[in-house]
């Protein structure tokens, strides 16, 4: 029998001719990736352990993006640790203000995170880098320590679950709706400890922006990783990209999976995710007049260029609601770089926008742009669980940029079609 494409991945780490499901292995990481909130934890561990260096300087990643610029004392205390850390053992790819970017973003931008690589990062969304056929997955912060110290980490080999999509996708629907529709179907524990795999030629026709909204969200299914098998869209996002060699790893064509799901997105319109599980999923057309207080662009998941741009389309000679919020975080500097070029800034100015320098902030309830009790928020983050953006007493509905803009028009949720021309 062969192997998935996970599979494959995890035995050529483990320097092994073959892996099965459930079995635990020890393997070589490619990068290991933290932030100001999980680095600081790890950096207590690297020195209690007594060890002296990082394994590999190029190959240590730390992004400092949930908190910065600095919210408070604590934040910036979290960041010193880190910012002391990186340069006592030279780390190379340590961003910070000058090179500000959410993480997830930030390292595909760049070119860190490649096909066939195995990617270990203490944040449950590393999983977002199975976009380029890598595979990726979160960590904990000790695991991240034992990682940074040694190379390598233990795994059990999850079994894959196969997602094929099929049909033509219906105007203002992308990756974000695909995910969110699949995560509806199976719930928020359907790929518990799992690989979701991404196919079919709806997946051949898609963007990398909407690849990476895909695997960003694997994880609120409760998988261990989301993949898609490297092809065009793939060479092409990576080939200018590229710090190092990569290798193009597929899955063989007797591979087993525990689960196959067909979707025909033709039946697919724009979703929304009602509070508080992503699994709470309706048609836009099911959704009803719900008033909000709050919309948010940006974040890991949609806080792209390409996520920008659709946002814009819909706000271009409109303003926003007078008693709604509209908050536009690009997810890194280039991303900001581009949309100010572009003239997207402006027409999210003229809509009435605050737009924040580029950080994790309102995702997590962190800061720019907590809700208080009562309020109601659409934002194009990926969680919506109670408390997750402020108050437990709000509420949080997950959309794509097309409805998080066209809400923030008309003042409560709503399709970008409701404000079209």
């Amino acid at each position: 029998m062969g192997m998935t494409l996970t599979e494959k991945i995890l035995a050529r780490h483990a320097g092994l001719d073959t892996v099965k499901p459930g079995d635990l292995i020890n393997a070589k990481v490619d990068i290991a990736l933290a932030n100001d909130i999980t680095a600081p934890i790890a950096i207590e561990e690297f020195h209690k352990s007594r060890a002296k260096r990082v394994f590999d300087t190029e190959r240590v990643v730390l992004v400092l993006d949930h908190f910065v610029p600095n919210k408070d004392i604590k934040s910036a205390m979290q960041c010193k640790i880190v910012r002391n850390f990186a340069r006592e053992q030279n780390i190379v790819n340590f961003f910070d203000s000058d090179e500000m970017g959410i993480e997830h973003a930030l390292l595909p931008e760049k070119g860190l995170v490649l096909p066939g690589d195995l990617i270990i990062g203490a944040d449950s969304h590393t999983c977002t880098y199975g976009a380029l056929g890598a595979f990726s997955t979160g960590v904990g912060s000790t695991d991240f320590a034992a990682a940074m110290i040694t190379g390598e980490l233990w795994f059990r080999v999850p079994e894959t679950m196969k997602f094929v999509y099929t049909g033509r996708l219906n105007p203002w629907v992308g990756g974000k709706d695909l995910i969110l529709y699949t995560i509806g179907d199976i719930g928020v524990d359907g790929a518990l400890y799992k690989a979701m795999e991404f196919t079919g030629p709806v997946i051949k026709m898609l963007d990398m922006s909407g690849r990476l909204t895909m695997a960003n969200m694997a994880t609120e299914a409760g998988a261990k990783n989301g993949i898609f098998e490297p092809d065009d869209v793939t060479e092409a996002y990576v080939s200018g990209r590229a710090i190092r060699p990569y290798d193009i790893i597929r899955a063989d064509s007797d591979a087993e999976y525990s689960d196959v799901r067909e979707y025909d997105v033709s039946g697919i319109e724009p979703q929304v995710a009602f509070p508080h599980l992503p699994e709470n999923t309706r048609g836009i057309s099911e959704v009803g007049k719900i008033s909000i207080d709050q919309v948010v662009i940006g974040s890991c998941t949609n806080g792209r260029i390409e996520d920008l741009r659709i946002a814009a389309e819909i706000l271009k000679g409109k303003r926003k609601d007078p008693n709604t919020r509209l908050i536009v975080i690009p997810a890194t500097t280039s991303i900001y770089r581009t949309a100010l070029g572009e003239g997207l800034l402006e027409i999210f100015l003229d809509a009435g926008a605050f737009i924040s320098p580029p950080t994790c902030g309102p995702c997590l309830g962190g800061y720019m742009g907590i809700l208080a009790s009562g309020e109601r928020a659409v934002t194009t983050t990926n969680r919506n669980f109670v408390g997750r953006m402020g108050h437990p007493e709000s509420e949080v509905y997950l959309a794509n940029p097309a409805v998080a803009a066209a809400s923030a028009v008309l003042g409560r949720i709503g399709g970008p079609d409701e404000v079209m021309d």
